[in-house]
């Protein structure tokens, strides 16, 4: 018995080294066509909600694989409905959002995620494909654009995927969704695909996986995090009101520059004594804008605060402090009701990410059998935010995970890390030029590994 044990182990172990050896091969082979893909992403970029020619390219991507598209794009898109039969793709969900669905059999619905958006920035990396596009945002202002953040990978990364695991069909059996989302740098893009019915009007996913291209990891590492991951991130206005005087002589009115100072400095006792030490939390003060010359007492001054959580009950004890603080501070210097602070929460908030504990090992295990266990490992959680969270914060609570393809020069970041050099430019730099055949490479095999582990073997 154990020598048929020890058998089935070796014969597993040689199966997963030659699927691993084939994938590496197929994306070695297949680089030149994705890095293609990457560099018209690059010099193309388009700005939140505008992803029109960006949507257009993947869906003609995905019809070349062999998916049915519904066309229709257009400045003023007006959404067709279809049904999320096997092969069909719907452009236009949540905007320039698209969905495509393959289904090959009984199984697990997978649905891999790429976003596609860029910044409005100027890119400065002297790349010979560097973009030099300049387009209006949906607010109608001008700027230059330049994929920052490496969605133009993301979407190459995404095809990439798709047309290996096209290829290893013998290999799986169950449902892949894929998507390319809009608007994540508003964090709206997710939201708007689900509001539109990505949920209603294709198969609702069992499992989602994404990768981001990171310019604070090595190139050829793939890193990960279990658990919390991102943090909720709420923006917060406070309007702080007063009684205008003159400079010269202050006991006239209510110095709200004053008042303000006291809530700025008041503020950072809820991380430090209200939140317990377990917990983290950030609320940061971006911007203070008050008054315009010196000898004038201004009636209001505005307070620009970013706030960070993980968990929901920390995010209201935040949210709620603040509210509390900036009416006391005011009710401390004498202001009646009808001067209280205006504190505005967006609603439009990112919320937190949770990688699904046993997802995560599945993933990381595949991609780490792939490409080499010494490649993959965990890093800690981060402040910053992402809201492909929307697509587990379902009702059913669906597994979700977001991987980390590393972009860096190891050689530039061993030297940031020993003060050596300073840290080469990362994400949302007009200078981030990742390692691109290592990112994409990387990113390809991980995403193929990652989708194959969830799918169904056939």
């Amino acid at each position: 018995m154990k020598r048929m044990l020890l058998g089935a182990v070796a014969t597993a172990v040689a199966s997963g080294a030659a699927a691993a050896d084939e994938i590496a091969d197929a994306v070695a082979d297949d680089y030149e066509y994705v890095f293609n893909l990457y560099r018209h992403f690059h010099e193309n970029p388009e700005l939140s909600f505008k992803e029109s020619k960006s949507a257009a390219r993947m869906a003609a991507e995905l019809e070349g694989l062999g998916f049915a598209v519904t066309t229709g794009l257009g400045d003023e898109w007006t959404r067709k409905k279809a049904k999320a039969d096997a092969g069909e793709v719907l452009e236009g969900v949540g905007g320039y959002g698209l969905a495509a669905v393959m289904q090959n059999g009984e199984g697990p619905v997978v649905m891999l995620r790429a976003d596609m958006d860029a910044l409005p920035l100027e890119e400065k990396t002297g790349l010979p494909y560097a973009s030099k596009v300049v387009s209006t945002d949906y607010m109608g202002q001008e700027a230059p654009v330049m994929h920052a953040c490496a969605h133009d990978s993301h979407m190459a990364i995404l095809i990439g995927a798709a047309r290996r695991l096209v290829a290893m069909k013998d290999q799986w059996s169950g449902t892949l969704v894929l998507i390319g989302q809009p608007a994540e740098e508003l964090g709206l893009g997710a939201m708007a695909m689900l509001d539109d019915g990505l949920y209603k009007d294709f198969p609702k996913p069992d499992y989602v996986l994404a990768t981001h291209t990171s310019g604070w990891d090595p190139a050829g590492d793939v890193t990960y995090t279990s658990g919390w991951a991102l943090a909720n991130v709420d923006s917060v206005d406070i309007i702080v009101r007063g009684v205008g005087a003159h400079g010269s002589a202050p006991q006239m009115g209510k110095d709200p520059i004053m008042i303000g100072s006291q809530i700025v400095t008041a503020l950072q006792t809820l991380v430090s004594r209200e939140l317990n030490p377990q917990d983290p939390g950030v609320v940061t003060v971006g911007s203070f804008q008050a008054g315009y010359k010196h000898n004038i007492i201004p009636d209001q001054a505005h307070l620009k605060i970013t706030v960070r959580s993980y968990s929901d009950d920390v995010r209201r004890t935040l949210l709620d402090g603040i509210k509390r603080i900036a009416e006391a501070q005011a009710r401390s210097a004498g202001l009646p009701d009808e001067l209280m602070p205006e504190v505005k929460i967006e609603s439009d908030y990112t919320p937190s990410t949770f990688n699904d504990e046993q997802m995560t090992a599945r993933v990381m295990s595949a991609i780490a059998k792939t490409i080499g266990e010494e490649r993959v490992y965990e890093r800690p959680p981060s402040m910053g935010g992402e809201d492909f969270s929307r697509f587990g914060r379902t009702s059913d609570d669906i597994p979700t995970l977001i991987f980390w393809t590393g972009a860096q020069d190891p050689k530039a970041m061993k030297a940031a890390l020993e003060g050596k050099a300073p840290p080469p430019p990362a994400n949302h730099s007009p200078f981030f030029a990742p390692d691109a055949e290592a990112a994409l490479k990387n990113g390809v095999t991980a995403m193929t590994a990652g989708a194959l582990e969830l799918l169904g073997e056939k």
